[in-house]
């Protein structure tokens, strides 16, 4: 017998030899691990397929070879995608005869013709695996390929051929490839398709090229907003027409804005820009490569920061204001509102849902194509150029002033001496106490397993050794000479007690972290106790939370849920897993949670939940939670004893009930 790490049971061990290897053909690793392929199952992953097959339609379109292409939401989740392009080969495929060309690039992962740069001198697809994942996700996919002037087709079922590509006639007056997919309810559950999300994304794509005409359908049946049922999106300005529709009538700081396009025939390359500095505005960054977005920039939006940011450096120089040197890249960008849009051969991405270019020549070749542009467009209008070089010294200065500022705030109580913090303290990037947290966890492996996870710039980690010392049964002699309470008490740097200046406090928030079983809960209130007792204004000021770690993984199929307790692990498998065969993986602490698990479920702010521990406002209730807090904490254990009592049967029921 074995302990199973996971189930949190003993279980039998199984012999381990050849049958136990498992070897997953044709699509079928693609429906057991979508998320290695689309990044999840969720919404965004959902959206993603249809941005594979309208890909391969702009891919036809930039190539040269289509001029129209029509986007259909109809009812029961279908999505339909045509272009007027070539057309997917449909002859027998030289490696495998028995199949045509169609069914290979349909039922084979990494195939495709944008390997060798012969079909498609610039493309989004790399891998050879978008339009087969998109097959192996779907319920149902037909294609209709026109091509030579005959009429072809091809279904196929969840990964699986359902017959042979399929001669319907001759059509003269038609070419190029249709796809019809409906996503597989098996992977995605109930999510559909959002008409606005689909709509957004073909008018994007639209002003990514400007010489596409992309048709916009949508049944009556399936729109729930305010997108139109049809439309025609067909921008010859491309980015530039863009930017102006999402400017509007907002005054800039320049007269109009900064843009331009550049080719490279000896890199088979393009670069086209548009950038506005609006007076009022948050600023907004869309970045693309292929015509595919890239929203976490990468080496491109290096190439546009470092022209924007020499080329004002140089106009600076040029008037004769010394303060330009200092200027960085996010002086000039702050606030700014812009796109660059770029076409290179065989492109990197950092994972296949592209999210972010990482071809180093990208750099380069956007710096080049922009920065000539950028100095005329500066000096061929001097006071343009001085207005906007006034505009992004104010911007410096804020910078300057708010560096000053934070540098002064996060100083404690030592000033005048350098700062000290304690040596386990993993800190985090950011300057100012604003956006960031401080993660207490239990242990050095729980610290591991949360310094990987976090976002280096807000969230800084702090392990403690075991249950802290109860405060509240002890003398403040002791208090003083505990290592890890003075250890917390430098880290947060604002002081306990009659000393304690929230103010000072270093970090937005502090998050206690630990196991979601009893000895976690039993550190949260050791924890809570102290800051109830040593610095009962942070808690008033709501800068103390509880994470909500889970103590369960679900799984069925592909679809993998967490649970809190049991309770929740119930009502979860009540809810989402009815009738289901369902995997329960138990998670001993936080220390035997990957990373990526412990950031999705603790820590990334976008899917975790926090409680925030507040103390209330009324004198009467902050005296009934202290004498609770001494009932429970203090050194009568008669107290706690009685509460057992008096609480014992309550929560029996409730266990029941649950």
């Amino acid at each position: 017998m074995s302990t199973d790490l996971f189930a949190g049971k003993s279980a039998p061990v199984t012999d381990y030899d050849a049958s136990s290897i498992e070897v997953l053909e044709g699509l079928e690793p693609v429906r057991r691990r979508p998320g290695m392929y689309i990044g999840g199952t969720d919404e965004r992953a959902l959206h993603h397929l249809a941005a594979e097959v309208l890909d391969n339609a702009m891919d036809e379109a930039v190539a040269g070879h289509a001029t129209r292409i029509e986007v259909t939401l109809g009812e029961g989740n279908r999505l339909t995608i045509s272009d007027n392009g070539r057309g997917i080969p449909v002859d027998p495929h030289p490696k495998f005869p028995d199949k045509s060309a169609l069914e290979v690039i349909l039922s084979t992962l990494h195939s495709g013709g944008k390997f060798t740069g012969k079909a498609y001198a610039t493309s989004g697809g790399l891998h050879g695996v978008g339009i087969s994942v998109v097959n192996a996700l779907s319920k149902d996919t037909v294609i209709e390929v026109a091509r030579n002037r005959e009429l072809y087709r091809q279904r196929f079922a969840r990964g699986q051929t359902l017959g042979p590509i399929e001669h319907l006639g001759g059509t003269p007056n038609r070419r190029g490839t249709t796809v019809a997919f409906t996503p597989d309810e098996e992977i995605f559950g109930d999510l559909m398709f959002k008409p606005a999300r689909l709509y957004k994304l073909v008018r994007s794509k639209a002003y990514l090229f400007a010489g596409v005409e992309i048709r916009w359908k949508c049944a009556a049946e399936v729109i729930s907003d305010d997108t139109p049922a049809d439309a025609v999106f067909q921008f010859p300005g491309g980015l530039a027409d863009h930017l102006k529709e999402q400017i509007g009538t907002r005054e800039c700081a320049t007269a109009g804005f900064f843009s331009g396009s550049q080719d490279f025939p000896d890199a088979q390359g393009r670069v086209e820009w548009a950038v506005a500095w609006p007076l009022w505005s948050d600023g907004s960054y869309s970045w693309y490569c292929n015509t595919i977005p890239t929203p976490d920039g990468g080496t491109h939006e290096q190439g546009l920061r470092q022209a924007l940011t020499r080329g004002m450096r140089a106009f600076g120089d040029l008037v004769g204001n010394k303060k330009a040197k200092d200027l960085t890249a996010d002086d000039v960008m702050v606030g700014s509102e812009l796109m660059l849009s770029v076409f290179i051969r065989e492109p990197q991405f950092q994972s296949q849902t592209k999210d972010r270019l990482t071809s180093p020549e990208a750099t380069g070749l956007v710096e080049r194509a922009m920065r000539d542009h950028f100095d005329h467009f500066l000096s061929d209008n001097m006071e343009r150029g001085k207005a906007l070089l006034g505009y992004v010294l104010e911007r410096m200065d804020d910078r300057l002033r708010r560096k000053q500022e934070r540098e002064v705030k996060r100083k404690t109580a030592t000033s005048g001496r350098k700062l000290r913090l304690p040596g386990k303290l993993t800190d985090c990037a950011a300057d100012s106490p604003e956006g960031t947290e401080l993660f207490i966890v239990e242990g050095d492996s729980a610290g591991g397993s949360a310094k990987q996870a976090r976002d280096r710039k807000t969230q800084a980690i702090l392990p403690i050794r075991g249950k802290i010392l109860n405060v509240a049964s002890a003398t403040s002699a002791k208090i003083l000479a505990n290592q890890e309470i003075a250890d917390l008490v430098l880290a947060l740097g604002c002081g306990t007690r009659k000393d304690c200046l929230p103010d000072n406090l270093r970090y937005e928030r502090v998050v206690i972290m630990t196991d979601a079983d009893v000895d976690g809960a039993h550190i949260a209130t050791l924890l809570m106790t102290f800051f109830f007792q040593e610095m009962p204004e942070l808690v008033r000021r709501g800068h103390l939370y509880l994470a909500q770690p889970p103590l369960y993984r679900l799984t069925a199929g592909a679809k993998s849920l967490y649970a809190r307790d049991d309770a929740h692990r119930a009502q979860i498998e009540a809810k989402e897993f009815r009738g289901k065969k369902v995997e329960v993986a138990r998670f001993k602490g936080l220390g035997e949670m990957n990373p990526a698990q412990l950031r999705e479920t603790t820590m990334d702010p976008k899917s975790r939940s926090l409680i925030r521990i507040t103390l209330p406002q009324e004198y009467e209730e902050r005296a009934g939670v202290k004498d609770l807090v001494d009932r429970l904490m203090g050194n009568n254990p008669a107290h706690r004893f009685a509460f057992i009592q008096e609480n014992a049967a309550r929560l029996e029921e409730e266990a029941i009930d649950a």
